[in-house]
């Protein structure tokens, strides 16, 4: 079975039977003010050792003073930023990224009731539970759910970080057997938000994993425990049921986004991949056996491509377990090279964890286990000699996936306080990503909206973020951009060097080098995309 729960906090049945594919903290340095002028953010940039700005074109300075002259247009801004190409989602929980209005349609197609907690139930309906169906006419009743199950309307001065984390135990039941259709509604709100790639999460046989993992038994030898999980096939029939659970997903999501139509919805030619959760909150033997499942997953079947912790990072267990995790990670890493990694690191803030908590997070994920990316890692500059970390994930390309809703509604950091400006300091890259949008309330856009006005970027530096999140994507092939230059020039690979995406088809050599790289393909596709956006805002004021 597959679990799509982030925290699962509570013990419960597994939310999903189907998995499917689709093709396809204050800061400690003077932080760069928001309201800074460019120049003064390159020379921040140059002092630090990095490269100077890239040459602006004539058509980003058009669309740049067009975005300028928006500042007072509140309705034309936030169309500017629905429009604006945005790469792709690589932090994604698709429970917590389906939109709340069509979870509680699933609790009414399944015929759940909701309880005196607005905790999604079997029916038929206990006293004190209503059928969930009675939202449909009961206007008042359908906001309580809708607020229960989000972050919606929730009281700015209040913390929330549990009722962040306790909306995926009340509506859980909702998500059971309905991934494909979870996906549908996920897939579609990225195409609508002009993105191109879709990154997501799930806990793939979740429940499979956990009774091979209890019956093994925990062993501190982590070669030797491996060796236990895969002996007499166990492990490979684990496999094959998140294998078979693939397929059956892929079959719903096919018919809910009616891809085999005459009018397929755009959801159907959206690429996506799948990264495995690992509930980092279990027992060391389900955790290890989880990440074993993630790793062989990801060799086995291209429709999944990593593996991540998730769950409350600052929970006693994960907290007591972290540096055993990471070691754990190390250890696999070896085994399944194969196998991508990014991992919740540093979703942690000053007066939610002992301040020795601060101190190792982002630097064990980083250093020990070797992830590629992290999420959140929002207490950089309370980390160990955080100066040298942040150049190491400069120079080892070990990218940053920033969500500022949540990092706001969970941690209250945000603004001067968030690292964004200590991270762009070090040349640590960054993607945009929304982490759980259904939740938080919000979409892509809004992201990129609120980093444009928190930080003053301009629109080329919104156009290159954009093209990181590609860059940074576990996305098959070759980049289209030369080796080591994404950071700070975003150069064409000499095959397509003389082309220019969007005018036309590429010339024969840049098309077979589209053709044998996904990724690039991916990013020629957001270069095009780009192109006809200049054109469409160049010109306007």
């Amino acid at each position: 079975m597959i679990s799509t729960n982030r925290t699962a906090r509570r013990p419960k049945s597994p939310l999903l039977a189907g998995f499917g594919g689709v093709l396809a903290l204050l800061s400690l340095i003077p932080a760069i003010p928001a309201t800074a002028a460019a120049p003064a953010r390159d020379s921040a940039v140059r002092t630090a050792g990095l490269a100077a700005p890239r040459p602006v074109t004539p058509a980003e300075r058009r669309t740049a003073a067009y975005l300028d002259s928006l500042r007072d247009r509140p309705a034309r801004l936030r169309a500017f930023f629905k429009e604006l190409p945005k790469g792709g989602d690589l932090h994604n929980h698709l429970s917590g990224a389906v939109t709340t209005e069509y979870l509680l349609q699933l609790a009414i197609e399944q015929g759940l009731c909701i309880d005196a907690t607005m905790t999604a139930v079997a029916s038929p309906c206990a006293p004190g539970a209503r059928p969930a169906a009675d939202a449909r006419t009961d206007a008042a009743f359908r906001q309580q759910i809708i607020r229960a199950w989000s972050m919606q309307d929730f009281p700015a001065d209040e913390s929330g970080h549990d009722h962040f984390f306790d909306t995926f135990g009340k509506f859980g039941m909702a998500t059971w057997y309905a991934r494909g259709k979870m996906l549908a509604n996920v897939a579609d709100t990225v195409v609508k938000q002009n993105q191109f790639y879709l990154e997501t999460m799930v806990s793939p046989a979740s429940e499979s994993a956990k009774k091979l993992a209890d019956e093994v038994g925990y062993e501190a030898d982590l070669a030797a425990f491996h060796r236990k999980l895969a002996a007499g096939g166990k492990l490979d029939k684990v496999i094959d049921e998140a294998v078979q659970e693939a397929d059956d997903t892929d079959v719903q999501f096919r018919e809910a986004a009616h891809c085999d139509a005459p009018r397929p919805a755009p959801a159907c030619k959206l690429p996506v991949r799948w990264i495995s959760q690992v509930s980092r909150g279990s027992s060391p033997a389900r955790v290890f056996t989880q990440m074993v499942v993630g790793m062989r997953l990801a060799e086995r079947d291209p429709r999944f491509v990593a593996v991540n912790l998730v769950q409350p990072e600052d929970w006693d267990s994960s907290l007591e377990n972290y540096s055993l995790q990471m070691r754990m990670l190390k250890y696999l890493r070896g085994q399944y090279p194969g196998a991508h990694l990014t991992l919740h690191a540093g979703e942690l803030a000053p007066g939610l964890v002992k301040p020795e908590d601060l101190t190792f997070h982002i630097n064990e994920a980083v250093r020990v286990a070797g992830a590629e990316r992290i999420g959140h890692g929002v207490d950089l500059v309370h980390e160990d000699d955080w100066r040298a970390l942040a150049r190491t994930m400069a120079r080892r390309h070990v990218a940053v996936e920033v969500p500022f809703s949540s990092n706001k509604q969970i941690l209250g950091i945000a603004g001067d306080e968030h690292p964004f400006n200590a991270y762009r300091r070090y040349g640590v890259p960054i993607v945009l990503s929304t982490d759980d949008p259904g939740v938080s309330r919000i979409d892509i856009s809004h992201e990129y909206q609120y980093a444009a006005k928190t930080y003053s970027l301009s629109y080329t530096e919104l156009k290159d973020l954009a093209r990181a999140s590609l860059e940074y994507a576990f996305r098959d092939g070759r980049s289209l951009w030369a080796t080591g230059t994404a950071p700070s020039g975003y150069r064409v690979v000499a095959a397509c060097r003389a082309d220019r995406p969007g005018d036309g088809r590429p010339s024969a050599r840049c098309a077979d080098y589209l053709a044998s790289s996904p990724k690039a393909a991916t990013e020629w596709r957001q270069e095009a995309a780009f192109a006809a956006f200049e054109r469409a805002h160049g010109g306007r004021g």
